[in-house]
């Protein structure tokens, strides 16, 4: 594929909505993900046929990231029974780490930042919320 050929693919992909984006995909690559984000799919389906076109990841990168191992769920890495705790709104709050993710009020939830949303009513970065992380 030529680079003025794969310019006008990227500028095409660029103006789809969300119905021409999975049908491009399901086109070139089979079922499309179950994304509902236009900006999301047209980024994946870009890097997809630059990939095709140009080679994708050259092998020390892959080998790079096959080092990285799996991501970890930040807060989890202060083990099973730690308790995270703050004052919100004048009263105090605390969030157990469990095996299966983060307990607060009775209901387990599969993050810090679910969790933290939860308790704040509004989205919040689990991590920042409970002091884990500077803020910028």
């Amino acid at each position: 594929m030529s680079r003025l050929n794969l310019q006008q693919q990227l500028e095409e992909i660029g103006s789809m909505d969300l119905n021409a984006l999975r049908q491009a995909w399901r086109d070139r690559y089979g079922d499309p993900p179950s994304l509902r984000s236009t900006p999301m799919l047209q980024m994946m389906l870009a890097w997809r046929i630059q990939a095709d076109a140009m080679g994708g990841l050259d092998a020390d990168t892959r080998k790079a990231l096959a080092r990285t191992g799996a991501v970890e769920i930040e807060g989890r890495h202060l083990g099973v029974g730690a308790r995270l705790s703050r004052t919100w709104k004048g009263r105090p709050v605390e969030v157990l780490v469990e095996e299966d993710g983060f307990r607060w009020d009775g209901m387990l939830y599969p993050s810090l930042s679910a969790a933290a949303t939860a308790i704040a009513g509004s989205k919040w970065n689990g991590p920042r919320f409970f002091g884990l992380r500077d803020t910028p």
